[in-house]
């Protein structure tokens, strides 16, 4: 039987999650036996062809900062390319790195890991989905699922009970920050609506911490303790060191040191929250949209699920307390949820014949709607109520927080006489924009080939499909002729990687 494999690919640390032989989801610890893995790769300059991921890379960053890459998470789906001397990598060969490194630890002790459900931020914008995907390919996974972690997480919380009826989930990680809200029954999950920020995180509180590092030492002795942010990379771990003692007391410190000497730095919890209120503030502001989204009040909610480490820091339960008046629920570890979630949606959408009687038996209890993250539309020419003037605008087929899978279709028409061609374009914005500049266009493609000596006016049906996996197909087709284009995005035979693969061949993981 396959391995049912969940894996969280977070942006300071990943985790994997198997399904146990009774339906449980179970973390399996890495080869050192520890439970989270760091998301940091180090290329060792005297060992080519080998790269070292987790914790022996994140202690990398002390001494060779400029050959260790973290943070990858944050650039999915972007066109931007790490580079290391001569070589080049995009955040998808580094984070297929990362997920080799879990599939080959697990493998140890569960054998072989061949495919895996994948978790990406609610938030993740279609490039960046797809480069996930991409990522697993890379790492020699079949990813059969990607899942919005909030999700993940909601459904881990539902599978050990205790969670009832509207809650909200709020996911703040090392890197992203998601917030949703959701309807849960026994073990039925039903996703209401997310948002969220996927540059908001622990490590802008570290960067907090390395400005105060830097001002005082600067202070003590009139020189710099850092002159670049490779060169800050030293300090992150004292950084973290004093961010996680300050969720413990009220008062902490940390010894540094620089060319010009020592410094401790003493910081109060106080000092801390100052120092971070914009991005908690950020935070709330994100939970008023969401509960706009979801057309419910703050006393609607029932419970607060917390996921993501650094939702350890009290400053965020005393913000949520103050929001909704009510504790968070604390059942599982924050850091684990999102993987486990990820393994028990494994077993959800396993193929038939996979599970066993007693997976199968755990799998019939739990149900799982989820949503459209972000409005789908298409460019349009329409005329302008006000001015009377036809204007290029986004027009949205496919509305936010409709649950999955959905399809629609909306009906144009051509604008002009003998009209041979279209433009097909497929957009996605966070809001039901209407004006081109604040959407963000996916995919472009003329439809030609059109009927010629038509008159305006024929119809031009636009079909978009919303799949499980959060992946969209989209049909433009003209009506008269049959004649349609299709275009599907995030889809599941993902990109040929091959390139990819042959840069990233000689590297073995450790």
């Amino acid at each position: 039987m396959s391995n049912l494999v969940g894996i969280d690919l977070g942006t300071t640390f990943s985790a994997i999650a198997v399904l146990d032989e009774i339906g449980k989801p179970e973390i399996v610890p890495n080869a050192d036996g520890e439970r989270i893995t760091p998301s940091v790769v180090h290329f060792p300059e005297d060992e080519d062809g080998k790269s070292l991921v987790g914790d022996i890379a994140k202690k990398a960053l002390v001494y060779r900062a400029d050959r260790v890459l973290q943070c990858a998470k944050q650039r999915m789906g972007d066109d931007f390319k790490y580079t290391i001397e001569d070589c080049e990598y995009s955040p998808q060969q580094i984070s297929s790195l990362i997920l080799k490194k879990l599939a080959q630890d697990a493998a140890l002790t569960k054998g072989p890991i061949e495919s895996a459900v994948i978790t990406v931020p609610a938030n993740f914008r279609e490039s960046a989905r797809k480069a996930t995907m991409d990522a697993g390919k890379l790492a020699g996974l079949e990813v059969t699922h990607i899942i919005n972690e909030p999700t993940a997480a909601a459904l881990y919380y539902a599978t050990i009970g205790d969670v009832s009826g509207r809650v909200l989930i709020y996911d703040l990680g090392g890197g992203t920050f998601d917030v949703t809200v959701a309807d849960v029954a026994d073990q039925d999950v039903q996703v209401v609506a997310s948002l969220g920020d996927a540059h908001l995180g622990g490590t802008d509180f570290d960067r907090k911490l390395l400005g105060v590092f830097q001002e005082r030492y600067e202070k003590e002795y009139d020189r710099k303790l850092f002159d670049s942010e490779e060169g800050s990379f030293r300090y992150l771990a004292d950084a973290e060191d004093l961010k996680k003692m300050l969720s413990k007391r009220e008062r902490a410190g940390v010894m540094i040191s620089g060319d010009a000497g020592p410094l401790k730095v003493e910081l109060s919890r106080a000092e801390f929250e100052e120092l971070i209120s914009v991005h908690i503030a950020k935070t709330a502001t994100l939970i008023d949209g969401v509960l706009d989204e979801a057309k419910c009040e703050v006393s609607d909610i029932s419970q607060i699920l917390l996921v993501g480490g650094s939702t350890r820091i009290p400053y965020v339960e005393t913000t949520l307390k103050k929001i909704f008046g009510i504790e968070p629920t604390k059942a599982v570890n924050v850091d684990e949820a999102v993987a486990l979630g990820a393994a028990v949606y494994a077993g959800l959408r396993a193929a038939s014949g996979v599970l066993n009687s007693a997976q199968s038996s755990a799998m019939t209890k739990i149900k799982l709607t989820d949503v459209c993250s972000n409005y789908y539309g298409t460019l349009t020419l329409n005329q302008n109520n006000t001015t009377g003037r036809t204007e290029l605008m986004n027009s949205v087929i496919l509305k936010k927080n409709t649950s999955l899978p959905c399809s629609n279709k909306e009906v144009f028409y051509t604008m002009s006489d003998g009209q041979t061609e279209l433009e097909c374009t497929i957009t996605q914005s966070q809001f039901p924009e209407t004006d081109p500049e604040f959407v963000n266009v996916l995919d472009k493609a003329m439809f030609g080939g059109l009927p010629p000596g038509r008159p305006a006016g024929c119809e031009i049906e636009v079909i978009f499909s919303y799949d499980l996996n959060e992946r969209m197909h989209c049909v433009f087709r003209d009506v008269q002729t049959g004649k349609q284009h299709e275009a599907t995005l995030n889809p599941k035979g993902v990109e040929d990687v091959s390139a990819d693969q042959a840069a990233l061949r000689d590297f073995i993981v450790e």
